[in-house]
Order: structure tokens, then sequence, then C-alpha cells
């Protein structure tokens, strides 16, 4: 049954239970202190009338009488009953009673210690008598000389200081029971807090959630990061470390979660997570990866505020490796280039074989050869300047397709290849991605701009690598422009159905993968200067 109790009431009832051990003990302590208070609080007072008695005159005198009792009964009976004590025995050295409340006592032993008070000194004790137990004070009567003379016992019975005592229990139970009140309302307090944060659950099933959260966190194949109202890192799990680059994952010390600043995240991610702002499928350049960032805030359940809000607690963003998807795009994208420079090149074959075919018809043989050849040579002499100096045929093939499509959009494409290296150990996907986005972006710009419409292409590899320089004659970028320019989502071109933004940012992040540095300048037009440095085959590396 206690199992399936909250949280909440377990510590009510603890809380409760130590409450009520607290008030037993402290009060038992109390109880007892105020009893031996008020035992001793009444010797004092005995001891006090004892003394003011023995140091009357007229026991001295009485005590040197024939008949103490005529004289001192009398007033021994007075001062009983102005002081408000149960009894007053005055007495000669020898016990025997000179005065007592029962007048029949008198004349007989006193029952009780009177061996200090015969020394010259007072005793106050707690002992039986004829009038029952009582708290009394004996001591002695002194001459001028010194000499004991007479003894004086002033008492009041147990029952008297019992009812004494009785008068401070309503304060005691009073303090207890305000004690008991408010340790029981400090515990209904605490309990109500925690079965608001804990939503009414037990320490079992707060320990089953947490190990299915944890299971969860660990097995979705999403990275998943928390951030609180801070903007520290709180938690983020196994996939997330991995496309962030961090260098374990799993829950933190929530007591001590890491800052932003502390975690090696590119500058455009850290700005998303400091920022909080909710984003859906926004696309996130890395380093090394493209990511897909959602993000939103966590809301707790509680109720809402007088605003009508619930308190948000942080923000969770899941993270979507899309850069394989990416780099088949590119790849796609490579493959519609050829495709767009074989229409584009069967086109013009078509108007050049019915150029040929006029020529034969008139029979200008001479002329059809010549026009045949030359056309040829140019193709011809273009694929070879591109593979001898990069190696690739596929960016030859690249290459021919945009000087086909620039022609198409009335620009002139220049292409100038110098130096005899390769460009081993770069990826042709990456060389694709960069060239083929730069050449998109001079064209787009050269075909926008006045005449003449020119776009230059410079190959240069040699062994420290592959330089590449891309200049078009549009129109020049502005300072903001050049600033922002490979930023993902920025574009200086009108929106389009597809979104813009995401060309240039591709290849700053190629380019910042492979080592390679970028550069644009330029005062006409727009001039994007790429080196790659050329990475060491395992051949070269075994020679040296």
């Amino acid at each position: 049954m206690i199992q399936r109790w909250s949280i909440a009431r377990r510590l009510f009832v603890a809380n409760l239970l130590i409450v009520v051990v607290f008030i037993a003990i402290v009060g038992t302590a109390t109880y007892v202190d105020a009893r031996d208070r008020t035992y001793d609080e009444a010797g004092l007072r005995m001891a006090g009338i004892a003394n003011s008695i023995a140091a009357s005159p007229l026991v001295l005198e009485a005590a040197a009488s024939p008949d103490p009792s005529a004289l001192l009964q009398p007033y021994a009976m007075d001062v009983m009953a102005a002081a408000d004590v149960d009894f007053i025995t005055i007495m000669a050295t020898d016990r025997t009673r000179w005065t007592h409340p029962r007048p029949e006592e008198l004349g007989r032993p006193y029952i009780g210690s009177i061996d200090a008070a015969l020394q010259g000194g007072e005793l106050t004790e707690v002992t039986a008598g004829t009038l029952g137990p009582s708290v009394r004070t004996i001591v002695p009567v002194k001459d001028d000389a010194g000499k004991v003379r007479a003894l004086v016992a002033a008492g009041v019975t147990v029952g008297t200081v019992d009812v004494a005592f009785a008068a401070r229990l309503p304060a005691l139970l009073a303090i207890g029971l305000a004690l008991l009140l408010g340790g029981s309302w400090a515990s209904w307090l605490l309990g109500r807090y925690l079965r608001r944060v804990t939503r009414g659950w037990g320490p079992e099933q707060l320990a089953q959630l947490f190990a299915y959260y944890e299971s969860v966190l660990h097995s979705v194949r999403e990275g998943l990061v928390l951030i609180d109202t801070k903007g520290r890192v709180v938690m983020y799990n196994d996939q997330a470390a991995e496309l962030l680059g961090l260098d374990e994952a799993g829950s933190k010390d929530p007591t001590r979660p890491p800052a932003m600043a502390d975690l090696p995240l590119d500058e455009g991610l850290r700005d998303l997570f400091e920022s909080g702002r909710t984003t859906k499928d926004e696309i996130v350049l890395t380093g090394s990866r493209v990511l897909v960032v959602n993000q939103g805030p966590a809301i707790g359940p509680e109720t809402p505020d007088r605003h009508g809000r619930n308190p948000v607690y942080g923000t969770v963003a899941t993270l979507r490796d899309r850069t394989e998807i990416e780099s088949l795009g590119n790849e796609l994208e490579t493959m519609r280039t050829l495709s767009d420079a074989l229409r584009a090149q069967t086109h013009e074959h078509a108007n050049r074989l019915h150029t040929m075919v006029s020529l034969l018809e008139l029979g200008r043989t001479r002329e059809a050869l010549d026009f045949a050849t030359r056309d040829l040579e140019l193709s011809q002499q273009l694929t070879d300047e591109m593979v001898g100096s990069v190696g690739e045929p596929v960016l030859s093939a690249l290459v021919m397709g945009k000087v086909a499509e620039a022609h198409e959009r009335g620009v002139q494409l220049d292409v100038a290849t110098l130096g005899s290296g390769t460009a081993a150990g770069i990826a042709v996907q990456d060389l694709v991605t960069i060239l083929g986005n730069l050449l998109d972006n001079a064209i787009d710009a050269a075909a926008e701009g006045a005449p003449p419409r020119r776009v230059e292409l410079t190959v240069e590899s040699d062994e420290e690598g592959l330089d590449i320089a891309v200049h078009d004659t549009g129109a020049p970028l502005e300072a903001a422009a050049a600033g922002n320019i490979f930023r993902h989502g920025y574009s200086t071109k009108p929106a389009g159905p597809g979104g813009r933004g995401i060309g240039l940012a591709l290849v700053r992040q190629a380019v910042q993968r492979l080592g390679g540095t970028l550069a644009i300048n330029g005062r006409r037009g727009a001039k994007f200067e790429v080196f790659l440095p050329a990475a060491v085959s395992p051949g070269k590396e075994r020679d040296a």
C-alpha cells in the first residue's frame, strides 16, 4: 500500500512523524525542566522565609523564655498565613517543636534532617513529615556569639508545589500544539509543492519513468538537446553529441549545466540555441554537416499564472543530419546540369548539322568539312585542358555543360587551365559542389548585368593544391553583401520557389571541410577565389 503513495504523501507522513517525535522529546525535557524549576523556586522561597524568621529577635527572646510556644506559635501562624506556606516549625536544638500548624504536634520531635543546621548551615530537601511529602528548608538561629540557639524550618507540601507546576502545563501544551500545527502546516505546504512538481507520482514510478526517458533519449536517431532559460545545455543524447562534435553524451549534472560558450558549437547553431526562438525544419550549416533543426519551448504542466501562461523551463531542439541528402542532391544537380548540357549541345549540333547539310547540298564540301573540324577541335580542346589540369572527366563535362548553358543565356564563359597536376585526394562531389555553385552564381550575376556579359573561369593545379577563380561582369557587390554572402539563407536575388542562399553557403562549408581558403573581391562584378590544398596520398606518406 505504501508503495502506491506519492512522494508528497510519504514526505508529509515522514515529516509529521518527525514533528511528533520531536515534540514528544522536547515536551518531555521541557516538562522535567519546568518541574525541577518549580521545586527549585519553592526551595529558594522557603529558604528566604526561614532566614527571615531566624533573623527576628523575637525567636531568640522566645528561645530563652520558659514557654517558647506561647510566644512563637501565634507569630508562626501569622507568618504562615501571610507567606502562603504550609508549615513553619521553630524548634529547639534537640528537635522539640515550639510551633506547628497542628497544635497537637507541639512538643513532639521534628521529622527531618537537622545536622547541617546545627553546624551553622542551611539545608533544603524533599522529605515526608507529619503533613506528608514536602519541600522544606531548615536554618539555624544564632545569638550574637554565633552559637546555635534554635532551628527554623519552613516548607510547602509536594501537593502545593504540584499545583503550582500544573499551572504551567497549559503553556507547555500550547507550545507543543503550536509546534505540531506549525510542523504539520509546513509539511503540508512542502507536500503540496512536491505533488505539483512530481504530478503525484511516487519514487518507484518516477524511477521507471526516468528509465523510459533515458532509453528514449539515447535510442532515437535524431539529436536531442535540452537548453534551460539561461542558455545552458542541460542534456543531450548520443546522436546530438555525434552531430555537434561533442566529447561525450548523456545526462549532465542539472545543478551545473555547461554554458553554451563552453561547447564547440558552430556560431550559427549557437545563436539559434541562445535565441530560444521557435523554428521548424530550419537548415543550419556546421563545419562538416548540413543539419535540419526544430526548436520549441519546454512548457510545464502546472496551472497557468494570472496572465494565462504556463511556466517555460527552456527549449527543446531536435537535429537531423541532412548531409547525405544534400550530397545526393548535389549529385542530382550535377546530372541535371549534364543533362542540360547535352540538351544544349544537341540543339547546337542540330543547328550545325543543318548548316553542314546545307553546305553539302550547295556543293561546298570543303567549307562543310572545315566547319565540322573546327567545331570538334574546340570541344576536344576544352576537354583535354580540363582533364589534363585537374584529372577529373566529370569536371570537364560539368564545365562543358555550363558553357552551353551560359551560351543559351547570352553569357560568354571563358575557361583557362594552368598546370599539369591533379586533384588527388579531393572528392569529386566536393569539386562539383564548389565549381558548380560558383559558376551558377556567376552566370546568374552576368546574365542580369549590362553587356558585355562574360564569366571567366581559371583553374590552376600544382603540387600544393588547386586554385579556382571565377570572375563575372555582373553588378558589383556592396560591402554589407560581401560580408553576408556566404551565410546560409542570405541572397541578393529575389526569393524563388525553392528558397535562396544555399549555394554559396555550401561552397563555404565544403572549402572549410577540405581545409582550403575562400575569398571574394573585384571592382566590376565579383571574383571568387578558392584554394584547396592537395591531400597527401598514401604512397607519398610511405616514401616520406
